[in-house]
């Protein structure tokens, strides 16, 4: 990492900027303001500072700093996840569900071996089919269609990767996937819409059965040294809760905004804007992952979380830093279900957080437990007022959750200026999500 550090610094003391394959340096972004792109993580700036820092792929080359316009050339300047270091550029906006020619693809263009929404629903109908898990002819097709989908929509991000968004720029429909990468930085970028055409039913899930779907706007699995950093990430052009219900349920069409699993290690995820979605962050992803311990390691602050349901974040294993992040409940959310999950061996130290709700959600309905046994919290606002959110929920979920201890084992110290709940509030209202770095 020391040998990162140098090069990172003789590319500053020389100025370079890099290249891009068709325009000059951040020509369609910031105008006279500063180029982003070989940006490092500062040293004290959460978990993803510690054992080395996060540069991400600031010692690029001018042949791997490139401008990316279309999904093709964003697959191109990928380079199959490979582990070079490089610099890619998001100009305008991009959709992964599009061929490669160019042309606009939907669910129809996926389908393949006779699927057909109305024929599944018919054979998987839990009236007549039951509760076994659904096999035969359709799910078979609609696997097969999932998978066509699949192969467009999911990007592999390699080790050493920045990714930046020029002025405006946007990702739709795609699923950046770090998967056993190290050194990634995803900075300036809106993400949206990372939409499912083809969930499974599955008919045991929550007693009454469920729609199962399978991307995440970003997933990080079995990665390290993670730094995201004023993204907006919703289900922009697609709600949830406008979408039918099938077997009682909501046809849901989105997995997680940002999932983070699977022993992944050393992230911080700041300044970032998480929205109009139901499942926000997923830290750990089962109680049986034993391999988890010890990983996990996660800082979340100054991010807005705003209208969504819950998981922002959900805990498992992971000893996670959560300060001065600023929560949003609009008045009009009647599906709210909480905020702070504190699961299996989770560690959660939670400061300075602000929450706005509406009068129908109590303290109590902001941190749910399973199977969790501590969290730590000080500084928590909540409409405004100061309030014990531990000794709150231990006394309302008596009766259904075991009470939660303060003592989480550890306390964070790989941190920057931890302002009170009020102010960060305002600040992070003002300055979270892509197009906002000052």
């Amino acid at each position: 990492m020391s040998g990162r550090r140098r090069s990172l610094q003789l590319l500053a003391l020389a100025g370079v900027l890099g290249a891009t394959l068709t325009t000059p340096a951040g020509a369609e972004s910031r105008g006279a303001d500063r180029d982003i792109s070989r940006d490092t993580l500062a040293t004290d700036d959460g978990w993803a500072a510690a054992d080395g820092g996060t540069t991400g792929g600031s010692t690029a080359d001018d042949a791997h700093v490139l401008t990316v316009r279309t999904r093709s050339e964003l697959v191109r300047a990928l380079d199959g996840g490979s582990a070079t270091p490089k610099i890619i550029r998001i100009a305008g906006t991009i959709d992964a569900n599009t061929s490669d020619g160019g042309e606009r693809l939907d669910c129809a263009d996926y389908a393949t071996d006779g699927y057909d929404l109305r024929k599944y629903l018919a054979a998987y109908d839990p009236r007549t089919w039951g509760s076994a898990k659904p096999s035969g002819p359709q799910e078979e097709a609609r696997q097969a269609s999932a998978a066509r989908q699949a192969e467009r929509v999911e990007l592999a991000v390699g080790s050493n990767t920045t990714i930046v968004g020029l002025k405006g720029a946007v990702l739709k429909g795609a699923s950046l996937q770090l998967r056993g990468a190290d050194n990634v930085i995803v900075r300036d970028l809106e993400l949206r819409d990372a939409y499912d055409c083809f969930p499974l039913w599955q008919p045991n899930t929550g007693g009454l059965g469920d729609w199962k779907t399978a991307y995440d706007n970003i997933w990080v699995r079995g990665s390290s040294h993670v730094w995201i950093d004023h993204v907006t990430i919703s289900d922009k052009g697609h709600q949830d809760e406008d979408e039918p219900t099938y077997f009682g349920r909501n046809y849901l069409r989105h997995d997680g905004l940002l999932d983070i699993t699977n022993a992944s290690d050393l992230v911080t995820v700041s300044w970032s804007r998480f929205a109009d979605h139901d499942k926000g962050i997923l830290i750990g992803n089962g109680d049986t992952a034993t391999g988890d311990r010890g990983k996990l390691r996660v800082t979340l602050h100054h991010n807005q979380f705003e209208n969504v349901v819950q998981r922002a974040p959900r805990v498992r294993f992971g000893q996670v830093h959560l300060y001065n992040n600023r929560y949003v409940v609009p008045a009009d959310a009647h599906d709210y279900r909480y905020s702070l999950g504190v699961s299996t061996e989770s560690a959660v130290y939670a400061e300075n957080n602000a929450f706005t709700t509406p009068g129908h959600i109590e303290v109590a309905d902001l941190a749910k437990s399973w199977n969790g046994t501590a969290l730590h919290q000080t500084g928590t606002l909540f409409n405004g007022y100061p309030v014990d959110l531990l000794a709150i929920h231990n006394a309302y979920n008596s009766g259904s959750e075991r009470d939660l201890t303060a003592d989480v084992g550890w306390t964070p110290t790989l941190h920057q200026k931890i302002d009170s709940a009020g102010k960060a509030d305002r600040e992070v209202a003002r300055g979270a999500g892509a197009g906002r770095i000052r």
